[in-house]
This record gives structure tokens, sequence and C-alpha cells, in this order.
């Protein structure tokens, strides 16, 4: 039998390029090796303030942009959160398990609550609720990257706690993180990581920005002085960091391109990679259009949640027989 993965996306924020290259194209790969659960992590987006129509509008975003990648219907599971209500029963369940000193801990909470007068009690216990959507549909493995590696450390306490107090019934997940993949830098300050609630615009590569976006953007992206095309992380961010992304999307190594550029300045180098890049995001982009008001994405979702519902409904059962409540 095939080993299970899960992987949840927040509905925020248009996806750029990093995480494109850091996430959703090796969830094109896994799928073909796993049994995917793809899920569109809405009640987690409301842990902070959202506006309604946004909210909806990204959520639907997200799920054709899933399937533009290139993601398959037929071999994965892709869902949505709030629509599997499994995932706020299980997770007010696992609530009850948890230690409030646990929550505290946690890195994620700190960073995101510092600073605000007031956050909600959703934002500190929504570890929980991240652990109840892995272990609903016995994961064996979540592809998470660093920043993330402390909850699921929480998910695998949780399972183990229920398991010996309750009943054997969760399979403990493993961390999958991801290869070491090339880091995608800010376009504006290559020192730091591309990110996607960079307030500046032109820092930041976006799978839906247009052609004429992506050219000026690539175009203006920091360099330096020296005028030569070479790989030095060190003393030249800016440029490796291009060099990088022209690499990972063409297939070539850096050392071939650049020897290519040998002679030749920024401006060739740029206007190609610009043309590299919009050659790429074509077709995402095409399918995206075709699917984001489409009868076919609401069947793709409808087929997902069907699914998702059968699998975790059957999960609930076991975690309210374990526990003792209704009347089964």
């Amino acid at each position: 039998m095939m080993q299970k993965i899960f992987s949840g996306i927040q509905p925020s924020g248009t996806i750029t390029l990093g995480n494109y290259i850091g996430a959703m194209r090796q969830f094109v790969e896994l799928q073909e090796q796993y049994d995917c659960y793809f899920c569109i992590v809405d009640q987690h987006a409301i842990t902070v303030p959202q506006e309604k129509k946004e909210l909806k509008k990204q959520i639907r975003s997200l799920a054709a942009l899933y399937v533009a990648v290139g993601l398959d219907p037929e071999k994965v599971t892709l869902f949505i959160q709030s629509e599997v209500p499994a995932h706020a029963q299980a997770g007010w369940m696992l609530q009850c398990s948890t230690y409030m000193g646990e929550l505290e801990r946690m890195t994620q909470f700190k960073d995101k609550s510092e600073g605000k007068a007031s956050v909600s009690a959703g934002l500190f216990t929504y570890p929980s609720l991240q652990a109840a959507d892995i272990l609903l549909y016995q994961t064996d493995l979540v592809p998470v990257g660093e920043d993330q590696k402390q909850h699921i450390e929480l998910t695998r306490d949780l399972a183990e706690r229920f398991n010996n107090k309750y009943n054997n019934i969760f399979t403990i997940p493993d961390i999958r993180v991801p290869e070491v993949g090339a880091r995608i830098m800010s376009l504006q300050d290559p020192t730091k990581k591309m990110s996607k609630s960079d307030e500046n615009q032109k820092a930041v590569i976006r799978l839906l920005d247009d052609p004429k976006q992506l050219e000026k953007k690539i175009k203006s992206a920091v360099t330096d002085s020296e005028g030569v095309i070479r790989y030095d992380k060190e003393n030249k961010p800016g440029v490796s960091n291009l060099l990088t992304i022209y690499s990972i999307l063409t297939g070539r190594s850096i050392d071939d391109i650049v020897q290519s550029y040998e002679g030749k300045g920024y401006g060739d180098f740029k206007g190609d990679l610009a043309k590299v890049v919009v050659d790429y995001f074509t077709p995402i982009q095409e399918r995206y259009h075709e699917l984001i008001n489409s009868d076919e994405l609401d069947a793709i979702l409808d087929r997902g949640a069907e699914k998702a519902n059968f699998v975790a409904n059957k999960m609930v059962r076991k975690m309210e027989k374990a526990l003792g409540l209704g009347r089964h």
C-alpha cells in the first residue's frame, strides 16, 4: 500500500516563486509515489482577521493553482478544510489533550502575536487543529519546512499520548523536510528570503504576475556594479539568486549558464531570464484562468470533499469511541 502524505496551505497572499519551488513543484513529484491529501486550510486562516470576500477569492484561487501547476485530481485528494467538519471536531478533541505549556512554547505563536494588543484563542490553540488535520488521514509523512517542524513534533506527541491513554488508533507521522532545494531570495534584498508578505511588490515574483510585471521585476532586480555574471553567494547575492532561478526553471546547471554569458552584461542576462520565467509561467497561468470560474474546479473540490469526509469521519468516530463520547 502507498504511504500517505498530508499537506495544508493557507489561502493567504498569492503564491510566490519561492512557495512554488519549495512546495508545490515537489507535490507534483510526490503524487506519483504517495497517496496524497492536499488541503486548503481555510480554518487556520481565520486565526487572524480576514476580509470575507478576499478569503473566499483566495480559497478558490489556491485550489485552481494547485491543479494548474500539475496536480492530478485522479491521483490526489484536493479539498477545502472547512468542507470537512471532522477537522474541527477532531481539533477540539485533541485540544483537550494538549497542555497550555506545550502551546506556549510554539515559536510561531510568539512570532505572530508579538506586539499585538490582543490575539485570538484560535491563534494560540491552532497547533491542535493542525495535528487533527494530519492525524485524521493516518498520515505517514508530512512535507514541511524548518519553520513547521516544531508543530509536527507536537502532533507526534499528541498522537502518542492519545494512543497510550485511550486506544492505539493514530499513525505517528514522520516529518519529510524537502530535499535541500535552493532558497529563492528577494529580488530587492537578496540577503532575505522571498516572502509573500513582503510589502515591496518589486521584491516578489508571484505565480499570477502578468508577463509585463514579471519582465519589469526581473529587469529591476538588484545586482551589483561588477558587471560580471558568476555565482558567488557571499559577494554577489543578487546575481547568484537570479542564476539559481534560471537554473531551476530551465534544468541547466549554473556553470553552463555562467559560461554562456561570458563577456555579456546584466542587461542581456536579465532579458533572457525574464523570457525564461514568462515561458515557464504561461501554461500554468492559462490553465489557472481556464479553471478559476469553471464547473470543473467545483467538481474536483466536490470529489475531494467527499473522499476526505469519508476517511475523516471514520477516524472521528474512532476518537469519540475511545473518549466515551456520544452513544456509540
